[in-house]
């Protein structure tokens, strides 16, 4: 076991109509004056916008509004909120919405803070040093956002995807409540399930020896992701899938599931480079048809490792290592299928010539390679991609 520092920094405030209390919780932290984020029209079509306002007035905290995030969060509305947080001087970012959401608000609490652009940070010319304080009342299970330390920009300008990390990116709070999520669509909730699920995949599969007690940790995770994931989708109202998602959601993506061990999120890293390059795949969908593409790629390079997920995540009953392993990855994709997630590329809409250009963004023009079981370069990971086309 590789030696690790753990922070469980975000308080989670979980449950039925948590959301009431948002202006009181604020209030016990000190904040007079914040900057809300959320996405279009769902949370005013949904009632959650009225509830939340309502809480922050009866508590006397003003709030400055930016609503528009959209999803793959864009750089461009992320450094006009920066200046009306800086010209307001908001002293903290409310969140209410999903990973979009809350990683626009990281990106802005760290550019105001700074007083820099974002991009700067994420290129890492300039290592920032504070954040304005963040939090998130959680609308949908998938990205970890609310308790991660990191975030994920889109700069249109250039077709790049691309994340930065740190432990200013931390929420102070999030307040999530499962029933929030209820009308989430199966496609969206189907993108969330993976997402949620490749978060500890992508921890799990290192090239460091396992790690007993985080192992079983992370399978019985992924495990219950499955059963709640295939539920969820078709009872869209069903309070414990929902709840085991969300939760599910925060610990996969808070550090929990690498303890003792480090990872790198080579998949996660393609799949910028997809979505960079065509905005409207989502990032869920764009990881359901390249996981089992990387699986199909790698198990031969960690038999025993991949045999491992197959028996603990899909109790896979084989003896032989090799050929459990070719399971597991089958049962992963088979699984991604029926919940409603594409299988191939292709399905996007996306040539089969675009290919290399998706290759190239992912390596910074052929500059870099993808730690994984084994290093990933621009020909490794075009090899991926035909797999997954």
């Amino acid at each position: 076991m590789l030696d690790f520092m753990y922070n469980a920094y975000t308080k989670v405030y979980f449950g039925k109509g948590k959301e009431k209390e948002v202006g009181k919780i604020i209030t016990e932290y000190g904040y007079k004056k914040i900057m809300m984020q959320y996405g279009k029209e769902s949370i005013k079509k949904s009632g959650l916008y009225d509830v939340v306002m309502n809480s922050l007035k009866e508590n006397n905290i003003e709030v400055v509004e930016m609503g528009g995030v959209e999803p793959n969060p864009k750089l461009d509305f992320v450094r006009k909120a920066a200046e009306v947080a800086k010209k307001e001087k908001v002293e903290m970012i409310l969140a209410v919405g999903g990973g979009s959401v809350i990683d626009s608000c990281k990106a802005t609490a760290v550019a105001a803070a700074n007083n820099c652009d974002v991009w700067d940070v994420i290129s890492r010319k300039i290592k920032p040093k504070t954040s304005i304080p963040v939090a998130s009342i959680l609308t949908i299970s998938a990205a970890g956002s609310e308790m991660s330390n990191s975030a994920v920009i889109t700069n249109m300008e250039e077709n790049m995807k691309r994340g930065f990390n740190g432990e200013y990116n931390r929420c102070k709070f999030s307040i999530c409540n499962p029933e929030l999520t209820f009308t989430v669509s199966k496609y969206q909730t189907a993108c969330g399930v993976v997402d949620i699920m490749a978060h500890t995949l992508e921890r799990y599969f290192t090239p460091y020896p396992p790690t007993e007690l985080t192992d079983r940790i992370s399978e019985g995770l992924m495990k219950a992701v499955v059963s709640a994931g295939a539920v969820a989708v078709e009872k869209p109202d069903d309070y414990d899938a929902r709840a085991n998602l969300m939760w599910a959601s925060s610990i996969s993506h808070n550090g929990l599931t690498d303890c003792g061990r480090e990872y790198y999120l080579c998949v996660h890293q393609i799949e910028h480079g997809l979505s960079g390059e065509f905005d409207f795949v989502p990032h869920g969908a764009g990881l359901a048809v390249l996981l089992p593409a990387w699986g199909k790629y790698m198990y031969k390079n960690d038999p025993s490792r991949f045999a491992g997920f197959a028996r603990g995540v899909f109790d896979v009953n084989e003896e032989d290592d090799m050929e459990c392993a070719r399971l597991g990855v089958e049962k992963m994709a088979q699984f991604f299928a029926s919940i409603g997630m594409p299988k191939s590329i292709r399905e996007f809409g996306i040539k089969e010539d675009a290919l290399p250009r998706i290759a190239y963004l992912t390596t910074f023009g052929k500059t870099r390679t993808i730690q994984s079981l084994t290093d990933l370069d621009y020909d490794k990971i075009l090899e991926i991609l035909k797999i997954a086309y």
